[in-house]
């Protein structure tokens, strides 16, 4: 609220918010509030990357392939070393798992958390200015040595789980498993101020997002699902209707904010789908239940399934709860 010269009565930047919040959690320390911090000063950083990266030779591919036989973007390497730097000097994080790294990058033995991301997600869009993001999950260390124990988890066992848009403006978006919240970078100030207090998903979608080129290569029970989605949409008995820009964070964003579904199944040519689980579907199943959504495989709970090795792929349905009951029903029909 603003008053009439224009000031905001109690702007609550993310420090502010968290300090309020850490009171009575589990990481009430201040452990958790130094791993986010990092995690924002990287955010930081990307944000003024991207905004000035057509002045800059940043742009493109940089001429290799990672972990995924994905060719790699510029700002994906860039990205990747922001994080590790980072969270790399808090001295909290035991190790970090990235996208873009065959395996865990262990930082310090004695540290108690480990950081699952992706550093920077749709990231081939950066060229025609189609907003990206960053995607991050914190999960505490079990043992007193690092092993594959504590990333092969399931998502349930997240203590936080957030993502970076970078667009018309910068948001992130976190939880710490009581509720959703979104911050704005204010770039005039340097600090992200909450926005989108307790976010819930609307309970009617407004939008579904998939690849339609992909339409032919799905299972029998999808199509007959998507048949039936059109054909409400068309007759008027829905008012959803198609959005798809092919970057995870944009699309479950805007999905997040207005209610809709998304989709990325297994093919015919890809049965394990696209999306790796542990930093790009755990995460966003994360936020999207304590939204209010509903997260699955297309079979079970996403957040109950867990990771056998730090790339496995998954196909991911997330959103309104209404539209998932509708397409759950089409799945185990």
């Amino acid at each position: 609220m603003q008053t009439t010269l224009g000031i905001e009565r109690r702007m609550m930047t993310l420090d502010r918010f968290i300090d309020e919040q850490e009171r009575g959690f589990e990481l009430a320390t201040g452990e958790f509030s130094q791993i986010l911090r990092d995690i924002v000063l990287a955010a930081k950083v990307i944000h003024r990357e991207i905004n000035r990266a057509g002045l800059t030779d940043i742009l493109g591919a940089a001429g290799g392939a990672n972990v995924h036989a994905e060719q790699v973007q510029k700002l994906d390497l860039y990205a990747n070393e922001l994080f590790k730097q980072s969270l790399e000097t808090g001295g909290l994080v035991a190790a970090l798992v990235s996208e873009e790294e065959q395996e865990p990058t262990v930082v310090n033995p004695s540290g108690r958390y480990v950081v699952v991301f992706d550093p920077l997600d749709g990231s081939s869009n950066i060229d025609v200015n189609v907003p990206v993001g960053s995607i991050f999950a914190v999960y505490r260390k079990l043992g007193s040595r690092f092993g594959p124990d504590d990333y092969l988890r399931k998502g349930s066992e997240q203590l936080a789980a957030g993502y970076v848009v970078y667009g018309s403006s910068t948001i992130l978006v976190y939880s710490t498993g009581n509720g959703v919240n979104g911050f704005t970078l204010d770039s005039s100030i340097g600090e992200f101020v909450l926005s989108h207090p307790n976010i819930k998903i609307p309970a009617v979608s407004a939008y579904y997002s998939f690849n339609d080129a992909e339409l032919h290569r799905f299972s029998s029970r999808l199509q007959a699902y998507i048949h039936d989605l059109r054909s409400r949409a068309a007759t008027g008995e829905s008012p959803i209707k198609p959005r798809y820009v092919g970057s995870l964070v944009s699309d479950f964003h805007r999905n997040l904010m207005k209610g809709g579904i998304f989709m990325y199944p297994g093919t015919s040519k890809k049965p394990e789908g696209k999306l790796r689980l542990l930093y790009e579907c755990a995460p966003m199943a994360f936020i999207v239940e304590q939204a209010g959504g509903v997260a699955t495989d297309g079979v079970q709970r996403l957040l109950d399934v867990r990771a056998d090795h730090a790339h496995k792929r998954i196909p991911f349905f997330a959103g309104s709860p209404d539209e998932m009951a509708i397409v759950e029903r089409f799945l185990k029909a």
